[in-house]
């Protein structure tokens, strides 16, 4: 029995590790690619426009420059930037000036490593947890700049939706057939209910952002499993937002991201949509 618990602990271990690493990778993209965005976004305008614009003297990707702090500009060594004991060790402030660190960073660097393992718990160690890996890492980007921007990238939702599709060449996840019909339906249900929504009232309800990312979570789980994701994503958007109305006193005509609600129900069934779709169709009388 020891033989076989150590290199699991092992396993685990490391892949916690992983999601740790990656969790902080992924504070870099959330805040660095919507700035990457506008400014590629102000370059294709003044293209367009034939208007000059501003040069950047400094390049700004998710490599460079390097981490540094917001406040005094001091360059952050790797030892300071070690997730979640980083932030312990130094207590939630720049190590040079003192400012406050917030705390979503090492945060969202737990949940992701929590994630990690509950997924390496969940798939064991196959081409599933693989590609179950990577769908959590996107969606944990795309929820937080969609709160943060109320935008949802095709940097990631596109490539995403193609490895849905690519993941399931062998059926990993769904057969490939209804993993396109997934893509599509996604797409389409979404687009649908928009332009019904915008003929009815004249006003935008979602942006195109939610539609593609929709046809990701059909890419990876089939068709069978978008009732399930949008009746969940309702509900929870439904219920966070007439929260966030009573408790913050927000107006009605104040948007909220529906994004971060269709991660989250894409990831739930990604793990229990089997059972919720048996109790869904139970429901609903049918066999």
């Amino acid at each position: 029995m020891p033989e076989t618990v150590l290199p699991i602990d092992l396993l685990m271990a490391g892949l916690l590790c992983l999601g740790l690493l990656v969790g902080s990778f992924l504070n870099v993209v959330i805040y660095r690619l919507p700035l990457m965005m506008e400014s590629r976004w102000r370059r294709d305008c003044s293209e367009l426009l034939d208007v000059v614009s501003e040069r950047e003297d400094t390049q700004f990707n998710l490599a460079t420059p390097n981490s540094h702090c917001p406040q005094c500009k001091a360059a952050i060594k790797p030892w300071h930037n070690i997730p979640v004991l980083s932030y312990v060790a130094l207590g939630g402030k720049c190590k040079n000036c003192a400012a406050r660190i917030s705390l979503r960073y090492p945060l969202l660097e737990l949940v992701t490593g929590i994630m990690t393992l509950a997924l390496a718990w969940y798939f064991d160690t196959s081409l599933a947890l693989l590609g179950a890996l990577l769908f959590t890492w996107s969606l944990i980007a795309l929820t937080m700049i969609d709160m943060d921007h109320q935008l949802l990238p095709d940097d990631i939702t596109l490539p995403l939706l193609w490895l849905g599709l690519l993941f399931n060449l062998n059926a990993t996840y769904v057969s490939l057939p209804d993993a396109v019909i997934g893509a599509i339906l996604g797409y389409l249900s979404l687009w649908s209910i928009y332009w019904i929504f915008k003929l009815l009232t004249g006003k935008e309800g979602m942006g195109y952002g939610d539609f593609k990312l929709l046809a990701a979570l059909g890419a990876w789980m089939g068709w069978q499993a978008l009732p399930i994701i949008i009746l969940l994503s309702s509900l929870v958007g439904a219920f966070c937002g007439v929260a966030l109305m009573i408790i913050k006193h927000r107006g009605k005509d104040i948007p909220i991201p529906f994004g971060p609600y269709l991660a989250m129900a894409g990831w739930v069934v990604l793990l229990w949509g089997d059972t919720l779709m048996s109790r869904y169709s139970s429901a609903l009388g049918i066999d």
